[in-house]
């Protein structure tokens, strides 16, 4: 806790300016001790890239986290000015409050501050007082105003609690917050989190972000029920676990380039990297409209119950296919998002207006708003950036209650730079790369989840530019600089050239590779590996190949089976396969039978809900039950590899009873069309088949190692869980030893090993697994040429090395640390 003085403190100050009163409040922490004075100077830098205009009259500026080193010990100190000085156009700052912040020890006073930010009589109060003991009293929780406004100490806890301590160094942010609901809501007890001198309900996402606490600070967890022993151990073993997180991503990977232009800069904090040339796009929110009043408050509250589990689905939907593109850990922002609508707090504050006869539209707006209102006041940007997340959230429920949305804009049909206050998850993950060359926002920072997003997108982008990005003309030419956060408009033809040949560079290593994609993986000592792609649907056969692959390796037939209400026929099954064998024109395609079960929805299977669904029936566990199903597959199978190169792979094989199962009837099938002999396969995704790989090798052509499951079985993690996804990484030692296992048994009988889960597509992943012997990777239609060029930089001797380096490895970190 800091300990706020008098000598922190300067009463009834003036400043001529900004630049002044930062220098006020600098040289106040310089005389305490608290910093050099060359922080001044990262003050005053700060004030170029970032917001420090709190609201209602407060300032809190602060340094750049690169100079750090010149805070020598962790303080405030508060310069009033009772006149008032100009912070930015239309913001009038009394009370200046510098922050030289080297730990996390600050927090609480800013948090305290946070909470009086909208009792104006309080603030007045505090602008003109002539006691100091004033200004400490409020920052230090000492007192309430009369309003009720201020931080209230807590009149008694729980019996049973316990004290614990945030891992990580970004705290309570969304994704480890939602860990901690979705663990807390296991629970009948009641769970409350205090932290200082509030509390929270564990159970309540908002609620835990508006703690604002920052990771290594100690709080107090605490139960009261039947069962609240066991939900206090539950959550410590959560915490100390790490709640699923690691540190969150808050800078750009560099691309290494520095360009001078001549043309004015507009400048913003650079959130993602890379250079886009182009017109801009002002991108125009519709306006959201509805009643405020209505007459049934039953009819209205079933209309936003419907509302709002409408928005789970949808949201569940763009998880999917932001992981199916970006990975797990980018969309995991999506699981925090139907956290919020999960969140018992803000569904039950919004029913109880609607008593007061308010349209269900109207009272969610209010719900949503007041409580993301509450998280950007919060000094933490990382926290504070949450806001932004409760607003899309809450606007994608409203959109589903409104009347109409009016001068709703739409994107652009042509390549464009995309300029808007801000974006929200939604928006970017929805951004097509090859129209949305880049996009700037006036407001929002490096670390929002918009920022991670357009990352993992490779679309270059700049947030918190300020406002006057908005007033540019539509049309107008840019040059958007991803790395140094610069947008300059109207370039010279100079800028232009210079921006050109940099573009050019940067493309440089990628077109090289495009160029070469169609070149085979041949290792520089002449060891080859076959590099093909996974495939989802008939249209993206052509695509593997044009982008290089050397033919499928792995068809997830389950696009034919799923969203519909009824299963394929047989005819219907054929039609897609033998259109992906014209496609493939000779090149081989491995048809991987059915493989869904408990876990996906799928209607009209009438498959039971299962409390463990991927230990359940599942893969071919449920085609050896629905012979319905299986057979019409399998024929349809054998009636394509009549005009192709056709191999089957069983998935899910846990039992050799189960393997030879499905080899019999895949032979009875084969011997009623007369179709020819074909390859068969299975998938090795399960512990016990590595350890039985010796007898599995015995009765099939070849192994297909599926990392994804692999890993989660091995590490006993469900990949999709908010808290373990990241540490089921397939590069642990324990995967990798299984991987080792199951090569060395297939080589001993002859057979070739393929892998087809993520792993593959990793740049080091592909070059241990080289080393490991696998003679073919299915990777993503992206990652074709980028691998295959990867392969043909590096030895065989060389990635041998390393795989048996890897082998020794304790953990994935040191797998990944290794060169």
């Amino acid at each position: 806790m800091i300990n706020l003085t008098k000598n922190n403190i300067k009463i009834r100050a003036a400043a001529t300016n900004k630049a002044d009163a930062i220098s006020q409040v600098g040289q106040l922490l310089v005389e305490n001790g608290n910093m050099q004075p060359g922080y001044i100077t990262s003050m005053m830098e700060r004030e170029k890239v970032a917001h420090t205009y709190l609201g209602n009259g407060i300032a809190i500026p602060h340094g750049l986290p690169k100079d750090r080193d010149l805070i020598l010990e962790t303080g405030i100190s508060v310069v009033q000015i009772p006149q008032g000085v100009e912070w930015n156009p239309g913001e009038q700052v009394y009370l200046v409050v510098g922050i030289a912040a080297k730990s996390d020890e600050h927090l609480e006073i800013l948090s305290n501050l946070t909470h009086v930010l909208d009792d104006e009589p309080t603030l007045k109060r505090l602008a003109q007082t002539t006691n100091p003991d004033d200004i400490i009293a409020c920052l230090t929780n000492q007192s309430t105003n009369g309003n009720g406004h201020g931080v209230e100490a807590i009149s008694s806890d729980f019996a049973n609690g316990i004290d614990v301590v945030i891992p990580g160094t970004v705290g309570l942010h969304a994704r480890p917050a939602t860990v901690l609901v979705n663990a807390a809501k296991a629970f009948e007890s009641d769970i409350q989190i205090r932290y200082g001198n509030q509390t929270a309900n564990a159970k309540s996402l908002v609620s835990l972000l508006k703690l604002g606490v920052a990771g290594g600070q100690t709080v107090r967890l605490m139960a009261q029920g039947r069962d609240e022993a066991a939900a206090l151990a539950s959550l410590q073993r959560e915490i100390e676990a790490g709640l699923g997180e690691e540190a969150e991503e808050t800078t750009p990977i560099a691309l290494g380039h520095s360009l001078t232009f001549e043309s004015s800069a507009i400048p913003g904090i650079a959130a993602s990297p890379g250079l886009a040339i182009a017109p801009i796009f002002q991108l125009k929110r519709g306006k959201i409209v509805f009643e405020a009043t209505a007459v049934d408050p039953q009819a209205e509250e079933t209309r936003l119950r419907q509302a709002v589990e409408t928005a789970k689905v949808q949201l569940q939907e763009l998880y999917d296919d932001v992981k199916s593109r970006s990975g797990t850990g980018k969309a995991a922002i999506f699981l925090a998002h139907q956290e919020f609508l999960n969140d018992p707090e803000l569904l039950t504050e919004a029913i109880a207006q609607l008593q007061d006869k308010r349209s269900a539209a109207w009272v969610w707006q209010q719900a949503y708003e007041q409580r993301a209102h509450g998280l950007e006041q919060l000094h933490d940007p990382l926290l504070a950036g949450r806001a932004s997340d409760l607003r899309d959230v809450g606007r994608r429920v409203l959109r589903l209650l409104a009347d109409r949305v009016e001068d709703e804009s739409s994107l652009p049909k042509s390549p464009t730079i995309l300029i808007a206050e801000d974006l929200t998850p939604s928006d970017t993950a929805g951004l097509d790369p090859t129209l949305i060359l880049g996009f700037c926002t006036a407001y929002g920072g490096p670390t929002s989840h918009s920022a991670i997003i357009a990352r993992s997108l490779g679309i270059p982008a700049i947030v918190g530019a300020g406002p006057a990005v908005l007033n540019l003309s539509n049309s107008t030419r840019c040059i958007l600089d991803g790395e140094s956060g610069n947008l300059y408009p109207n370039p010279t033809q100079a800028d232009l050239e210079v921006a050109r040949t940099a573009q050019q560079d940067l493309q440089a290593l990628r077109e090289t590779e495009q160029l070469a994609r169609f070149q085979p993986a041949i290792m520089t000592d002449g060891h080859r590996v076959e590099v093909v792609a996974n495939i989802g649907a008939a249209a993206e056969a052509e695509q593997a190949v044009n982008a290089g692959a050397e033919g499928v390796g792995l068809l997830r037939t389950e696009f034919l089976f799923l969203q519909r209400s009824h299963p394929p026929s047989e005819d219907e099954q054929f039609a897609a396969y033998s259109r992906m064998t014209k496609a493939l024109n000779g090149l081989p395609l491995i048809v991987r039978t059915l493989d869904i079960g408990g876990d996906k929805a799928v209607p009209y299977l009438n498959l039971p809900a299962e409390d463990n669904p991927f230990l359940g029936v599942r893969g071919i566990r449920l085609c050896l039950q629905r012979p319905d199903l299986f057979r019409p597959q399998l024929r349809a199978i054998y009636r394509t590899a009549q005009m192709g190169a056709v191999k089957i792979m069983f998935p899910m094989i846990a039992t050799l009873e189960e393997l030879q199962a499905a080899k019999a009837m895949a032979e009875e099938t084969r011997l009623e069309i007369g179709a020819p002999v074909v390859e068969i396969g299975m998938m090795i995704e399960v512990p016990s088949a590595v350890l039985m790989a010796e007898e599995f090798a015995q009765e099939v052509d070849f192994f297909s190692i599926g990392t994804n499951d692999l890993t989660q079985y091995v590490l006993a993690m469900d990949r999709g869980h908010p808290a373990l996804a990241k540490q089921a990484d397939g590069l642990h030692p324990a995967v990798l030893r299984m991987i080792d296992h199951t090569v060395k048994a297939a080589s001993a009988a002859g057979k070739w090993v393929g892998v087809c889960g993520g792993m593959a597509g990793d740049p080091k992943g592909a070059a241990i697994l080289a080393g490991l012997g696998v003679h073919e990777l299915s990777i993503s239609i992206p990652s074709v040429a980028a691998v295959k060029a990867k392969l043909r930089s590096l030895s065989h001797a060389q990635t041998q090395d390393l795989a048996t380096r890897a082998l020794k490895c304790r953990n994935a970190q040191a797998v990944r640390a290794l060169t």
